[in-house]
Order: structure tokens, then sequence, then C-alpha cells
């Protein structure tokens, strides 16, 4: 009966090894299509992945500058659109829109090389910052420069070109939290509209 119960126990091993190593491997496989954090279809400030977009700006470390996110329509195309003045009095300066991107509080973008935004500026240049459960300090970010054109283009920004800022640690994509579009650092008139965010493969 012994020899029987080792037979029987080896293609049970098996089958369990052959589920672990589904488990574990899953989520670090590149997927084949984008995700879709925000298109716009909602007409408000909430996105499609259920978090809604929220305007931050300095005045809650004692800056002074001004910020308003609102829907808009720029040619043509449903937006989500922040504007303001960017000060460096009382050592501000900066305006944000911040999108959590899990309602559960983690996305795992693992199987992502990294974020694809449509977006019309002013031809200033702006930031992504992303932040993960390791970012736990409020200045603490992981931060990738674009410049937003006065017309409608698609960019990508690779996970590899964000650099962490104020940390050590590095970017960890199996535990992101949230996302920004700032304007940071100078003075500056803020006006950017983001008409679809995702993740691409």
């Amino acid at each position: 009966m012994a020899i029987d119960a080792r037979a029987n126990l080896v293609p049970t091993l098996g089958r369990i090894f052959i589920l672990a190593a589904t488990f574990w491997i899953h989520p670090l496989m590149a997927s084949d299509s984008p995700m879709i954090l925000d298109d716009r279809s909602s007409g408000s400030l909430c996105a499609n992945n259920g978090a809604c977009w929220q305007a931050i700006t300095d005045t809650v470390m004692g800056g002074v500058s001004d910020g308003r996110l609102k829907p808009a329509l720029i040619e043509g195309r449903p937006c989500l659109r922040l504007s303001g003045e960017v000060s460096l009095l009382n050592n501000g300066g900066f305006v944000q829109a911040s999108l959590d991107l899990d309602a559960a509080g983690q996305l795992d973008a693992r199987g992502y090389a990294g974020i694809e935004i449509d977006v019309f500026g002013n031809d200033e240049s702006y930031n992504l910052h992303l932040r993960s459960a390791d970012t736990r300090i409020v200045w603490q970010s992981y931060r990738a420069p674009f410049q937003a054109a006065p017309r409608w283009q698609t960019l990508r920004l690779p996970f590899a070109s964000f650099q962490p800022y104020r940390t050590d640690k590095p970017l960890d994509l199996s535990k992101l939290r949230r996302l920004g579009v700032v304007a940071i650092g100078r003075e500056m008139r803020a006006d950017v509209c983001i008409a679809r965010l995702s993740l691409y493969p």
C-alpha cells in the first residue's frame, strides 16, 4: 500500500506544481491588449476604472497655486481639462490631476510596457507621476516628463522612463496606486487636456 500511495503522489504533486506555476507566472505575462483607465465616456470626473479624478494643488502644503479640473470638449473630443496658475510662493509649485488606479487599492501592471495618453496642451512641459505602495511620504513619486503640444497627440511613456523622486526604491509595477498629470516646479499657466488614458502592452 505504501508503494501505491507514493505512486499516486507523483502525478498529484505534478498537478499542484503546474497550477502554482500558472498562478505565479500569469501576472508577469505580457498582455495582448491595452487596459483602458479612462476614455472620457463618462462625461464626468469619474474614469472607466471606477475611480474619480481629483484636482490637487500645493495649497495642501501652504502654497498658493490655483488649479481647476473639469470635463471639456476640445476640437470635438471629450476630455478632462486641468488648468490654473502655478506659483512658487510659500515653497509651493504644482497643480495636479490625480487618479487612483484601482478601487481595491493596488494595480498590478507587470503585463504592460507603459502608459499611453492622448493629450492637448499649451505647448508646456508637464509630468506624469506614479505612486506605489512604496511611496509612503507625500513628496515621493516616480516621474516622467512630456510636452503637451497645442494639438491632439498620443504619447507613450514606458515604465522604464519613470525616475524615482526622493526614494531609493525602484518602481514596483505590481503595486501601483495612483497616477497624476502634473504642472510642477516653475511658474507657469497650466492648461492640458486628457482624452484617453491606458496601459499599453
